[in-house]
C-alpha cells in the first residue's frame, strides 16, 4: 500500500511534464548532434517505460542516469572527434610501446601485440573475447547488485566514479589522440581520420562462432582514435575496489579473475598497448581516489544525501 501510494504521489503533472520534454530535447538534439539512431529511440522508451511503471523501477532509472548521461556523452563524441584537436600518435606511440615492452622473437623485435598475433590461438581467442564481453556487463551488472542486493549509497558512489573516471578518460583522448595498434596493421603509419572502426583480433570470436557480436559493437564506436587510455581496463579496477569494499569474498577472486583477463584480452586482440592499459589502470586509480576526496566535500555529500534519498 505504501509502495502504492508513494508511485501516485511522485507521478504527478510535473513530473510528466519534465520527462517527457527531456524524453523529446534528447531526441531532437541526438538528431541534430550525431543524426537519428534506433538506440536513441530504445533509449527513451526504457526510460519511461521504467519511469512510470513503478516505484521501484522509478528509483531504478533515476539511480541508472549517471550511466546514461555517461552514454550520451559518449555517443555525442562521435560529432567532434579528437583529432581535430591534436595530432594522433601512431608511430611516436608504437615505436616507445617496442622499446619499453618490446619481445625478441626469430630475430625481430616485436610489439607484444605483434607477438600474439604470430602466437596467439583459437583457445586464447575464445577465452578472451568471453573476457572482453564482460567490459560492460559486469560493471552494469555490479551496479544492480549494489542496487538491488546491498547498498544504494554504494551504488551511487560506485556509479559517479565509473562516470568520473570516463570523464578522466575522455579529457585525455582529446588531449593525445592515439591510434590502436590494429590501426598500424591495417593501415600503416598514415593518419587517416575517415578510418573505420575494427574488431581487430576480436573477429577471429566472431568468426569462430559465426556471429558479428564484436563487429555490431565496434561499429558504433565514436572515435578510432581514442585508444589511450583504455577504459575497459579502467571499469574492472572500479567493480574490484568496490567489491573488496563490501568484502564479497569469492565473487572478489572471480571479479579480478575478469580484469586481469580483460587487461590481457587488450593487448592479445590489438586493441591496446600495453602503455594504454597501464594508463587506464592510472586513470581508474586517479579517479577512485578523487571521488573519495569529492565525497567528503560538505556539498557533495549534500547532494549524494539527497540523491539517495530519491532512490531509496
Amino acid at each position: 500500500m505504501d509502495a502504492v501510494v508513494d508511485h501516485q504521489s511522485a507521478v504527478n503533472l510535473k513530473s510528466i511534464l519534465a520527462v517527457t520534454l527531456l524524453s523529446v530535447a534528447y531526441l531532437l538534439c541526438s538528431y541534430w548532434v550525431v543524426g537519428f539512431k534506433s538506440d536513441q529511440v530504445v533509449l527513451v522508451t526504457i526510460f519511461n517505460v521504467c519511469y512510470y511503471s513503478s516505484a521501484l523501477t522509478r528509483k531504478f532509472i533515476l539511480g541508472f542516469s549517471v550511466f546514461i548521461v555517461y552514454w550520451i556523452i559518449f555517443d555525442y563524441m562521435k560529432a567532434i572527434p579528437n583529432y581535430n584537436f591534436s595530432t594522433v600518435h601512431i608511430a611516436d606511440l608504437y615505436n616507445f610501446e617496442k622499446k619499453i615492452f618490446g619481445i625478441n622473437l626469430n630475430g625481430q623485435h616485436l610489439t607484444p601485440n605483434e607477438y600474439w598475433r604470430i602466437k596467439g590461438t583459437t583457445t586464447l581467442d575464445v577465452i578472451g573475447g568471453l573476457f572482453y564481453l564482460c567490459w560492460i556487463p559486469v560493471p552494469l551488472g555490479f551496479a544492480a547488485y549494489l542496487f538491488f542486493f546491498r547498498n544504494r549509497r554504494e551504488f551511487l558512489g560506485f556509479a559517479i566514479t565509473f562516470f568520473v573516471v570516463n570523464l578522466l578518460g575522455f579529457v585525455i583522448y582529446y588531449t593525445f589522440p592515439a591510434a590502436p595498434p590494429w590501426y598500424i596493421h591495417e593501415h600503416g603509419f598514415i593518419f587517416n581520420p575517415a578510418t573505420k572502426a575494427s574488431t581487430g583480433g576480436l573477429a577471429k570470436f566472431d568468426q569462430f562462432f559465426n556471429v558479428e557480436i564484436f563487429k555490431s559493437i565496434y561499429t558504433k564506436g565514436s572515435n578510432v582514435f581514442a585508444a589511450m587510455p583504455s577504459l575497459h581496463s579502467s571499469y574492472p579496477i572500479i567493480v574490484v575496489y568496490y567489491g573488496l569494499k563490501n568484502k564479497l569474498g569469492f565473487v572478489n577472486i572471480l571479479l579480478i579473475t575478469v580484469m586481469a583477463g580483460i587487461w590481457f584480452t587488450a593487448v592479445y586482440t590489438s586493441h591496446h598497448y600495453v602503455l594504454d592499459v597501464l594508463a587506464g589502470i592510472t586513470c581508474a586509480i586517479i579517479g577512485i581516489n578523487l571521488c573519495n576526496l569529492l565525497f567528503k566535500v560538505p556539498t557533495v555529500k549534500s547532494f549524494l544525501n539527497r540523491y539517495v534519498a530519491i532512490i531509496e
